[in-house]
């Protein structure tokens, strides 16, 4: 599998060690370079400074090869600029991204996004732990 992930926060660089380590081609991108000191030292994926809201970018990292795109930077509006971007500009077969507000998780899916709010599957698993 082919994946580009944007932000290599802690979610972002977890991600991108995990698809590495089971052999998928992983390409990260942050704005901040010093993000990237987040990644494991055995990481043998690419990690690229830019911006994934910017279509150069995106065809510079090699975007219209791209099986998977996931957006987890901390600034929801932006991950659903570029899940926008990768899912209907560039036809990525599977956009995920991550949305901190949960109001707006509905509201992104319904344009067609696949949003993941860390704030309701958090609070999911903590109600199922307290009524288990």
């Amino acid at each position: 599998m082919n994946v580009i992930i944007m932000g290599c926060g802690r979610v972002g660089a977890e991600l991108a060690h995990l698809l590495d380590a089971e052999g998928h081609k992983v390409t990260i991108l942050d704005a901040d370079i010093k993000n990237f000191e987040k990644l494991l030292p055995d990481f043998n994926g690419t990690a690229l400074a830019g911006d994934a809201t910017d279509e150069e970018v995106l065809r510079k990292v090699g975007i219209a090869e791209a099986d998977v795109f996931v957006a987890v930077t901390r600034d929801d509006d932006k991950n659903a600029m570029a899940a926008q971007i990768a899912k209907q500009i560039f036809n990525v077969p599977k956009v995920v991204c991550r949305i901190y507000e949960p109001p707006r998780e509905e509201f992104y899916r319904s344009l067609g996004l696949e949003a993941i709010s860390p704030t309701s599957v958090f609070a999911r698993l903590i109600k199922e732990k307290l009524e288990g």
